[in-house]
């Protein structure tokens, strides 16, 4: 008996109050015709009723693959949690699913993505739930926040505090789903799955396993269908007994504006010099400073926003291979890339599930990771995840919590303020005009990494800034390298309202980092 049924038909099978589970990364590996089918019918039918939805990464993007804003309607969608959600630019309109959250119609969480695969994990193995460190003391923890991001979701607390043998931890219990939406390249007739064109198999297996386990439905999206028996058994990722219906959508995008590009799921090998380099901005010299903490044959995790610009400095250093990055969608190796294609890599060594690379993260099995930061306080907290006047600017929280843990090197890089008007010369950086406001805040709105914490496990924390490199010490954030050009008095300490000190041995940085050519990287 085929398995291969329309999207509509896929979504009838979806009961009331069922717990969904939704494989993706943004566009990355979406199945976004399910998930409209799912809208579709309770606009019809006022069914599927109270849903709980579960995404270790987001589900769709603001660029044109709605992803979970297809699940995002008062009656359909009761409950959610997701390491992270849909962003976008502040002129884009805000999507349904943040409607939903900030006016408090929908229970929502932010759960860190590699807790909530741990959570797959446990659930199906029939255990008590997470017990984990990761997030002790951030905004997980329920002496802060507890994961909530509104009323409704403090009112339901998913998390707690206990104490086991002699530690303390944080508990999870578990949220068992019972339906599984998942999406890979090709279906044979019995249901197995293979990726060949997928930028990463994110944790559509883990995820297929708990529903399974639990006798749930397990609904993949594919692009294709083949005969069974075609596919080769060491490329099946996901096996046929644990799929229940295929949906095959032949339009399904590779990833965000991206229909097919061979290189993203490692078809072909690109060239080094067909990669883009980094213009010459101010972030592009933050992006150096933050490289010269590498060394050759470290493996290195990677994050969004400015930090994401170093393997590009690599490339342009003549360093292509120099590093081994490894980035929680799964890609290790080759060249992370940055815009639409986020979370992909070209030329990668391998591709890993995202819940084996997050116990990688969690254990800190990497030498050094580079991070964004949108604010610092003075205890060395760092917020990523969130911005109560404009929330869908950030996507939460994603892997951040899970790799800054216990990683024992953080680069953490960002502009020391907001709409500074900055001169960037090959003789240093002048502030011309202050900023809106300092990133160097008294205390952070969220606490995405907790300073404190940091300090008491010895973890090496910098923080870089076009105007200097701050150290976090006992003694606080302390700058020890000044950029050339910057009056530390008046663009650090009294731009930062004294909350950053300048160390008594700061060194200035080399005027190399600010050449519009190759800054002679040595590794």
């Amino acid at each position: 008996m085929s398995k291969v049924v329309s999207a509509a038909d896929a979504a009838a099978r979806i009961p009331d109050d069922a717990v969904l589970t939704v494989s993706s990364s943004s566009s990355l590996g979406c199945p976004d015709l399910v998930l409209r089918a799912i809208g579709e019918r309770f606009d019809a039918e006022a069914h599927p009723r109270n849903i709980t939805s579960l995404h270790p990464i987001a589900a769709g993007d603001m660029y044109g693959v709605k992803g979970m804003d297809h699940l995002a309607k008062d009656g359909l969608l009761t409950r959610v949690l997701a390491g992270s959600y849909p962003s976008g630019p502040s002129s884009f309109e805000m999507p349904e699913i943040w409607k939903m959250i900030v006016e408090d119609r929908v229970a929502a969480y932010n759960v860190p993505s590699g807790i909530l695969f741990d959570m797959h994990r446990e659930a199906a193995a029939r255990r008590p739930g997470v017990l984990t460190k990761i997030g002790l003391e951030t905004f997980v923890d329920p002496i802060r926040e507890g994961c909530a991001m509104n009323d409704q979701g403090a009112a339901a607390p998913i998390v707690s505090r206990v104490e086991f043998a002699g530690d303390t931890w944080l508990h999870f219990p578990n949220v068992v789903p019972n339906v599984c939406i998942l999406r890979a390249t090709t279906a044979d007739e019995r249901g197995n799955l293979t990726y060949e064109h997928e930028g990463a198999y994110l944790g559509g297996l883990e995820q297929a396993i708990c529903v399974r386990n639990h006798g749930g439905l397990v609904i993949a999206q594919v692009e294709r269908v083949t005969a069974a028996g075609s596919l080769r058994p060491h490329d099946v990722r996901v096996p046929g007994h644990l799929v229940d219906l295929v949906v095959v959508d032949p339009d399904q995008k590779q990833t965000c504006e991206t229909p097919y590009d061979p290189a993203i799921s490692g078809q072909v090998m690109r060239p080094w010099d067909s990669f883009a380099l980094t213009e010459h901005s101010v972030e592009k010299v933050i992006a150096r400073r933050a490289a010269q903490e590498l060394r050759v044959g470290m493996t290195a995790n990677l994050g969004f926003g400015i930090s994401a610009m170093v393997p590009r400095i690599l490339l342009e250093e003549g360093h292509p291979e120099a590093v081994t990055w490894a980035i929680e969608q799964g890609a290790v190796g080759g060249v992370p890339l940055t815009g639409f294609a986020f979370g992909c890599a070209s030329n990668a060594d391998a591709f890993v599930p995202s819940p084996q690379q997050f116990i990688y993260f969690q254990g800190a099995g990497f030498d050094m990771s580079f991070l964004s930061f949108l604010e610092v306080d003075v205890e060395g907290n760092v917020n990523v995840s969130k911005l109560g006047k404009k929330p869908y600017l950030t996507a939460g929280c994603g892997g951040f919590v899970d790799i800054t843990a216990q990683a024992r090197h953080i680069v953490f890089s960002g502009l020391f303020e907001a709409g500074a008007r900055i001169d960037l010369s090959d003789d240093g950086v002048k502030v011309l005009e202050r900023g809106r406001f300092t990133k160097m805040v008294e205390t952070v709105e969220h606490v995405t990494f907790a300073g404190r914490r940091a300090r008491a496990q010895g973890q090496n924390v910098l923080y870089v800034t076009e105007r200097c490199v701050i150290r976090l010490t006992e003694n606080g954030l302390v700058a020890t390298e000044i950029m050339p050009g910057i009056d530390a008095q008046a663009d650090i300490v009294a731009a930062s309202d004294g909350r950053v000190t300048i160390a008594e041995n700061a060194t200035l940085m080399p005027k190399t980092l600010l050449s519009e050519g190759p800054m002679r990287l040595a590794l």
